[in-house]
């Protein structure tokens, strides 16, 4: 087993994407949704939303750039992961669909939630709540990763009950603590009901007897969830313009090499390309047994899918719960649990300044609130 710095746990380091895309409370149920039933967490979840933090005590930055491996850098970092391959081809007509259905708040029990109402696409694809409410009120157990890049991810969920965006499109709507639609018939229902989703699913389907279908409200939102990618400074610094990131950035590059997080966040993505047990190095108290829950293989309890850490500086608070509040303290708990250090607040401080370097922008337009 490997020992990184950041396993599989974060969220929407989600820590961790982040990252499925929809809320993930815990999977016990056999639906394709991240929030079967909710599900205490041993460490204490923050309110909801996080209340801000003070700030951490300033740390000398470095005036010198370090040296670095950039054979290194590239054989870590510049490959995608292996997502799925997927026979959804991605259409004008279906993205101007999906949107309209990601934003569409009839598609709940109370029509009163939407997949933006947890995945706001003008805050990073997050709410920044510990967990989130469903359409009841209700929350489940785990924290909502970002939808922002996760398509690119090589599983959904944090336990990777789905293999495709489109495979985890529909779980959330079914799932009773989230969207609490009954069945596949109560969401064709509901979307025939609005015209003007009628006649969207006609022109991205066209030729189809019955175009709206469960099926293709997946492939649709699939193929809107595909565009929401983002592009930041390290990914400009991986094709070659230095001076994309700080000094004091390559510095931080620099010493989350050396801790060892690359044992398990790697690939453009910096993340969301395996599975890691939670506490490698030193047990981490949790109740939620992870990746078990779906295969009940033994080697599987406390494993969870390794989030993406692109975007983390905003996907806050962290862990598979939530129950991390800011990007410092995961730092130090994941370097603690994965790697079994305890690493210097100037450390911290640097790993954190090359994280806020994966952040990018998300383009505009996505957003209907």
């Amino acid at each position: 087993m490997h020992t990184p710095l950041f396993a599989t746990v974060a969220l929407a380091i989600a820590f961790p994407l982040v990252f499925t895309a929809c809320g993930d409370a815990s999977a016990t149920n056999t639906s394709k949704s991240e929030t079967p039933v909710a599900q205490p967490a041993a460490n204490p979840a923050p309110a909801n939303p996080v209340a801000p933090v003070a700030q951490q005590p300033a740390v000398k930055k470095p005036t010198l750039p370090p040296k670095i491996d950039g054979v290194q850098v590239q054989a870590y970092f510049s490959g995608e992961p292996a997502a799925p391959a997927s026979d959804n081809k991605v259409t004008a007509e279906k993205v101007a669909l999906g949107k309209l259905l990601f934003h569409e708040k009839s598609l709940s029990r109370n029509d009163n939630l939407s997949c933006a109402s947890c995945h706001s696409l003008s805050n990073y694809g997050v709410d920044n709540k510990a967990t989130s409410e469903g359409s009841d009120g209700q929350r489940g157990g785990r924290n909502t990763p970002t939808v922002i890049n996760a398509s690119r991810q090589f599983v959904q969920f944090w336990d990777g009950r789905a293999a495709t965006i489109e495979d985890q499109a529909i779980g959330p709507v079914l799932n009773p603590i989230e969207h609490g639609l009954k069945d596949e018939a109560a969401l064709v229902a509901k979307m025939k009901a609005k015209p003007s989703l009628v006649a969207a699913f006609a022109l991205a389907f066209p030729g189809e007897a019955e175009p709206v279908s469960a099926s293709n409200f997946q492939k649709a939102v699939g193929a809107f969830s595909r565009t929401l990618v983002t592009k930041s400074p390290f990914d400009e610094y991986l094709d070659g313009k230095q001076s994309a990131l700080t000094t004091e950035q390559k510095w931080g590059l620099k010493t989350f090499i050396e801790v060892g997080c690359t044992e398990c966040h790697t690939t453009r993505l910096v993340g969301g390309h395996m599975y890691q047990k939670l506490g490698t190095k030193q047990a981490y108290a949790t109740k939620d047994e992870g990746r078990f829950l779906i295969t009940k293989d033994e080697k599987d309890k406390f494993v969870f899918k390794v989030p993406s850490l692109l975007n983390v500086e905003k996907t806050a608070p962290y862990m598979h719960d939530g129950s991390v509040a800011t990007l410092e303290e995961m730092v130090k708990i994941m370097a603690r649990v994965q790697a079994n250090k305890e690493i210097k607040d100037e450390e911290v401080a640097s790993i954190v300044a090359f994280l806020k370097s994966l952040t990018g922008p998300v383009q505009a337009g996505l957003s209907m609130q």
